[in-house]
């Protein structure tokens, strides 16, 4: 039964990794409300746009015409080291602790994928051929960064608009390696292995069956993908890409599913631009840490090709964290997901919650 309306908040807790939010249905707005006024900056040099590929670091990866040379013209999609990286392969992995407290060397990798040489282009209208090709950039580096058996975990994000981190307007994500597998990852994994551990399944596809029988969050699908507003939605419209088929990895797609994914990416954009009038968002992909041994635990993520599933996670930044987020760890959404995802299909016009 639907639950698709609210007349007061309501506490959701989060079966991937055990988060709790307040779905505030008392504070909803409309999507026009959440809406701040754009940042309008002069034009300017922009060192990503087709020509100025002597300004940026050399050249790591590319789609190019063929006959060109790297770090000239003619490319598709392009991968540099970042200018400022928060890492670097360079630096010594060197750990030590100061009496409780840990640290090590700034040791990683931090590249962008430039996603065009056309500064004006928006990944939500780009030909499918481009979102493949980006896709095609992501699997590439992964994989690459993976033969380094220093790296524990990476991570591919994509800031869009100044409000969401992005320092730069044209198109462009980002990759960071990194010689841990930070928390919030660890939480997720250990949940989808205590699931896996008490049921022989896994808790992604357990959910993807549960979304489908009961359809009330299932925004958009097609034969391989569903994008789903989540249960315990961290913000207004956050949305989650997950795959049909059971894969811990993002690099195991099938040509097939690549472009099926890229085809329900630009779908899900298309609504943020289309119906949310091109929100800033941070998208982050969510694929499993590198199979490196660990001395001493054999068994450590031992199951994770069965119980894990990537996925991707897109969260327009629509609201802002304050002082009870902070000490909390709890976010409150002033919109329900089961609203979020009626208002985006266009099966209502307003996702105010229910007055009495």
């Amino acid at each position: 039964m639907s639950n698709a309306t609210f007349e007061f908040s309501e506490l959701r807790k989060d079966p991937l990794v055990e988060r709790w939010v307040i779905i505030a249905a008392s504070r909803g707005k409309r999507p026009d409300q959440f809406k701040e006024e754009a940042e309008t900056k002069p034009p300017g040099f922009c060192p990503f746009c087709g020509g100025n590929e002597h300004t940026t670091p050399p050249e790591i990866w590319a789609v190019r015409a063929p006959g060109t040379l790297p770090n000239t013209p003619g490319w598709d999609v392009r991968v540099v080291q970042n200018k400022f990286p928060a890492l670097t392969i360079e630096a010594d992995l060197q750990r030590s602790g100061i009496g409780l407290m840990d640290r090590m060397g700034g040791f990683g990798a931090h590249e962008v994928i430039i996603e065009t040489p056309d500064h004006e282009m928006d990944l939500a209208v780009a030909p499918l051929e481009q979102i493949n090709m980006v896709l095609e950039a992501y699997r590439q580096r992964v994989l690459d960064l993976r033969r380094d058996k220093r790296f524990r975990h990476i991570v591919v994000f994509r800031n869009f608009g100044a409000a969401a981190g992005a320092s730069l307007p044209h198109p462009h994500s980002q990759l960071i390696a990194l010689p841990i597998v930070p928390q919030l990852v660890k939480s997720l994994l250990s949940s989808a292995l205590e699931h896996y551990s008490r049921k022989e399944r896994c808790i992604f596809c357990d959910l993807i069956e549960q979304e489908l029988a009961i359809p009330d969050r299932l925004v958009l699908e097609n034969q391989d993908f569903l994008v789903l507003s989540p249960f315990a939605a961290r913000g207004p419209f956050e949305l989650q890409i997950l795959p049909r088929r059971h894969m811990h990895d993002f690099t195991l797609m099938s040509e097939h599913e690549q472009w099926a994914f890229a085809d329900i990416l630009k779908q899900t954009l298309m609504l943020y631009r289309d119906v949310l009038k091109n929100p800033p968002y941070n998208m982050m992909l969510q694929t499993a840490p590198c199979a490196v041994p660990r001395p001493g635990h054999p068994e450590y993520w031992g199951t994770i090709e069965y119980d894990y599933h990537w996925h991707v996670e897109l969260m327009p930044r629509l609201t802002k964290q304050a002082g009870f987020e902070w000490a909390t760890g709890f976010y409150i959404n002033p919109v329900s997901p089961e609203l979020a995802k009626a208002y985006l299909r266009g099966e209502i016009e307003e996702p105010q919650a229910a007055s009495a």
